[in-house]
């Protein structure tokens, strides 16, 4: 386990949690190269400063307007422990520009009514969209590196990341800012068509069996020698040390077994710490 001491940046924004996929350099096309050998040598912290800087830019605008303004897009570089005393270098490209489009289709869904125009005014997601190339938000989207969670790492992905995997933690003044678990992609899609196996066995009925189908199709997508990333964001600083890994684990373990007293039981320990997270949302 690795800890950062780090300046503060996580505090003054919402709890989101993110699930990166780090890919090796020739994973990409020639023009995506060249822009992350710009950016390959730049520290992860300054990476993380200069992201939130831009975002509160963006919020803070006289015009309300969320999307970037063809800026260029950042990469982020994990540095992965291959072996003992090496370290693989693979990068993961923010794709900013695609995933605010799906962030304010997402919120156009959830929310109706004028509240929508005056988050993301039409004017701006029609500029916005006359911003984009076609090909490469087609390519971004087929192949969409990070997927993001508000208020709370949803279950499924702590299938794919275990309590043993390589763990960074970021700390700042006694508090922890993240903690971030990675491990290789292949050993996530077999941990993800383990569980999947076992669950469509004993509890065909869940939701959980349908995320862990999804999740394992966007996986296939990367190169063989991928890395998954699941960076907990500011929320650790209230959960972490974090069993929900092995409570994951050991309630599909217990439903396989029709243990459903041992299922209950994880899924209380489950619930007890993340639910009243998640009622964070709602709060005024």
């Amino acid at each position: 386990m690795t800890r950062h001491p780090q300046q503060s940046l996580y505090r003054t924004f919402p709890f989101v949690s993110y699930l990166r996929v780090y890919e090796p350099l020739d994973a990409f096309d020639d023009s995506q190269q060249l822009a992350i050998m710009e950016q390959r040598s730049r520290g992860r912290h300054e990476t993380e400063v200069l992201e939130r800087t831009d975002a509160v830019r963006r919020l803070v605008r006289v015009v309300s307007d969320p999307f970037p303004h063809n800026a260029t897009d950042l990469v982020r570089v994990l540095h992965y422990p291959a072996q003992e005393g090496v370290t693989n270098r693979l990068y993961c490209p923010n794709q900013l520009a695609v995933r605010t489009s799906l962030a304010a289709e997402s919120l156009g869904e959830s929310i109706r009514g004028p509240l929508v125009d005056v988050l993301v005014p039409e004017v701006a997601r029609e500029a916005h969209a006359a911003r984009l190339d076609p090909d490469s938000f087609a390519d971004s989207l087929a192949k969409l590196h990070t997927r993001s969670a508000t208020w709370g790492v949803p279950f499924g992905w702590f299938v794919l990341l275990h309590e043993e995997d390589h763990t960074e933690v970021v700390e700042d003044d006694g508090h922890v800012q993240t903690v971030r678990l990675s491990a290789p992609v292949l050993q996530c899609i077999d941990r993800a068509r383990a569980a999947s196996a076992a669950l469509a066995m004993a509890a065909p009925e869940l939701d959980l069996l349908d995320e862990l189908a999804e999740l394992t199709a966007w996986l296939e997508v990367f190169d063989p020698d991928a890395v998954l990333e699941l960076d907990y964001g500011p929320v650790a600083d209230l959960v972490f040390p974090d069993d929900s890994p092995s409570d994951v684990r050991l309630g599909i373990e217990s439903l396989a077994d029709g243990d459903m007293t041992g299922a209950a039981a994880a899924y209380r320990r489950l619930a007890s710490r993340w639910i009243p997270i998640r009622q964070l949302a709602r709060a005024s």
